[in-house]
Parts: structure tokens; sequence; C-alpha cells
């Protein structure tokens, strides 16, 4: 089968967040999604065009525009991000983001009235029931799909920078997991969740879909979660490794990340290189060490593991690496707030730090998610 790709302006920029909506006295998930993006309908009957619903109706997902950078990106959130925030503090309700809720059991909640979403649950059952986990994904725009599976295959070899900066899911239903990014491993049992398969092309790609939508597996390309891959109809490579951030500030970094690496591998290609697809058994090891251990984690850097490296180390090293593309698009600024991020701790860090200085009671981790999103990181 064939499958049109849109192309997009080089390097523009899309992100998607997706917000928890928790009751402001007992800190638990609560269920007013459908109420709140009611209020916020332009008119009766028509939605918010940059906020939605998601798989749980304690989610609210809120969406860019199209940008040309980072900081509009962040500016366009932050303003979506203000009305979800008004129309959720009538009704008590705070607003917060991370990889999942710390104490909310799943079981409890409600799936949303979405017909996509009650098809979902339907044909995956308790996979789906139990995915209570937000993220934060970047478009990354592509202007042809000749460079959509090469840039892919190359982002791989990123996964474990993007999850350990990102880790924001220690906790699951009360219980500190041990690891960083519980989220990631939860998504991951979904059958089209997980790692991209290494893909020859383009026709590779149109053949794998053909197989999956012939044989009923999906419908679309929306039902292939992939960590990293390409989206036809917006014609962009999507990264969806990165658990929920609670602030804006960690967002522009992981933005800028993806931006200047897709903007890096797309000049590489247009000088006739050829982009390195890393072995599947590293990026396999590299993103379970970043789900387990967060900024701790030893990354492999080569194919044969003679090159490790401190992930912290590693992020700042493709930091730097980065800048000299970051100023040309204009979010050096963003970038930078790398070695911020990681000064203060990844979000899993602080969490656990808060929950220890509470003697344990995770309320208080609810607490910091609520204020980081407020206010931002500390200085």
């Amino acid at each position: 089968m064939k499958v049109p790709f849109q192309p997009s302006e080089r390097s523009s920029l899309g992100v998607e967040w997706e917000l928890e909506l928790v009751d402001r006295q007992t800190g638990e998930l609560t269920s007013a999604a459908s109420e709140i993006l009611a209020e916020l309908e332009p008119e009766p009957g028509v939605e918010h065009p940059k906020a939605k619903h998601e798989l749980l109706e304690s989610t609210i997902e809120i969406i860019t525009g199209i940008c040309q950078t980072v900081d509009e990106a962040c500016n366009d959130l932050a303003g979506t991000l203000d009305e979800v925030r008004t129309a959720a503090d009538r009704r008590s309700i705070d607003v917060m983001c991370s990889g999942t809720h710390p104490t909310t059991d799943w079981m409890t909640q409600q799936i949303s009235p979405n017909p996509r979403y009650q098809q979902l649950v339907e044909n995956m059952q308790w996979l789906a029931r139990r995915l209570q986990i937000f993220g934060v994904h970047v478009h990354v725009g592509v202007r042809s799909f000749e460079k959509a599976i090469p840039i892919n295959n190359a982002l791989t070899a990123y996964v474990p920078h993007f999850l350990a900066l990102s880790a924001s899911s220690p906790y699951w239903i009360g219980s500190d997991t041990g690891l960083a990014s519980a989220r990631s491993k939860v998504f991951e049992g979904l059958p089209t969740a997980g790692l991209p398969y290494s893909l020859t092309g383009w026709d590779d790609f149109e053949d794998y879909l053909e197989t999956l939508i012939s044989t009923k597996t999906i419908e679309t390309i929306r039902e292939v979660w992939w960590d990293i891959r390409p989206h036809p109809n917006f014609g962009t490579v999507e990264l969806r490794i990165c658990d929920g951030l609670p602030t804006l500030e960690e967002i522009g970094v992981v933005a800028a990340m993806s931006q200047c690496l897709v903007e890096s591998f797309d000049r590489q290609l247009d000088r006739g290189y050829t982009l390195p697809t890393p072995k599947s058994w590293v990026v396999r090891e590299n993103k379970w060490r970043a789900a387990r251990y967060g900024l701790d984690a030893e990354i492999i850097l080569d194919d044969h593991g003679t090159n490790i490296r401190p992930a912290r180390e590693a992020i700042l090293d493709l930091a730097d690496d980065l800048m000299p593309i970051a100023r040309k698009l204009e979010c050096e600024k963003e970038l930078a707030r790398v070695e911020h991020v990681l000064n203060v701790g990844g979000s899993y860090e602080r969490q656990r730090a808060a929950a220890q200085a509470a003697d344990g009671n995770l309320r208080a981790v609810v607490a910091l998610l609520v204020d980081e999103m407020a206010h931002g990181l500390p200085d």
C-alpha cells in the first residue's frame, strides 16, 4: 500500500503535553476532562483547537500549532495551559504533569467518551485500561519521505538521552517501583508500542503498515505508538519517548534537543552522508538502563560496548555538539538550560526527595508537581 507523506517545512515544530487533573483536597486524579473541555469550546459543539481528550477522563492533552522556534512552541503551550488551569481552578482542581501519578489506582479511572479510546480499550482490554500514564511528544518537520526513515533510525541512538532526562515516573499506585521511568515499561505492554523497528526505507514502512492494516491489527498509523515514529499526515518525525514533564523549562530543553537533532540529520543527508543505524540490542539495553537508573545510567555509545558514558555527561556532550545548530534555529537559550535541569535533578529525583522529606507521604510529591507546573524549576 502507498502511504503518502505530507512534507513539512524543515525543522518546524509541534509539541503535545498530557496534563493530569487532580483533586485539590485529596491529590488524586479526578475525572473532569469532558466538563472542562466543554467550557473551553469556542462555541457549543466546536472543540478547542489546542486542548483535547486523551484516554482517561482525568487527562487533557494540550498541543501547539505549527511553530518555527522552541520559544514559540513554549509560549503556545503556556497560553493553552492558562485556559485549562483557569477552568480547573473553578472546580478546585489542580493541574500537573508526571509520567505516572504517584498514588491513584488505574482501576478507578473513567475512560474518555471518545469512540477511538473506547475501541482501544475493547481491543486491548487490561493493557489499555492500565495506561494511566502521561507523556510529552515532540514533532519535527521533515521535507520528504526519503528522509523520514533514516532520521527515525538515527534518532534511536538518543532514546536513553531523552528518557533519562525526562524520567518522572518512579511511583505506581503508591509504591516506589525502583525505576526512574515506570511509564516507559507500562507503555511497552501495547503490541505496537515501544522501540521502533529498524527499517530500510519508506517502502519497508509501507509494507509494515499494509500487513497490520490488512490483518486488522490496526486501522491507521495513529495506532502505531513507537517511541519514535514517522508521522505521514503531519510530515514529521515524532519523538514520543519522553515521560510527562512538570515544567515548561524542561519541555523547552527536550524540544530544542529534538529540533536540533533532526536538523543535524537533515543536513547530513543533504551532504550525501549515510546516517548511522545503531544495533537494536544496544538501543534496547540503553532504554532499559535509562528507565531503571535515569540520569545515573551508564549509556552504551557504540555497537560493541567499548564506549560507555554516564548519562549526565552524554547529555551535556550532546547539547554542546548541537549548540551551533541551536543558534541557527534560535533555541540556544532553551538548549543551554539542560545544565540547570541536571543541576536541580531529574523529576524522578525531585519526587523521591519530596517523599523522603515528608517521611514517605506521597501527597507531598503531588504538591511538588503542582507547584512546579505553576512556578517552574527552583533556581
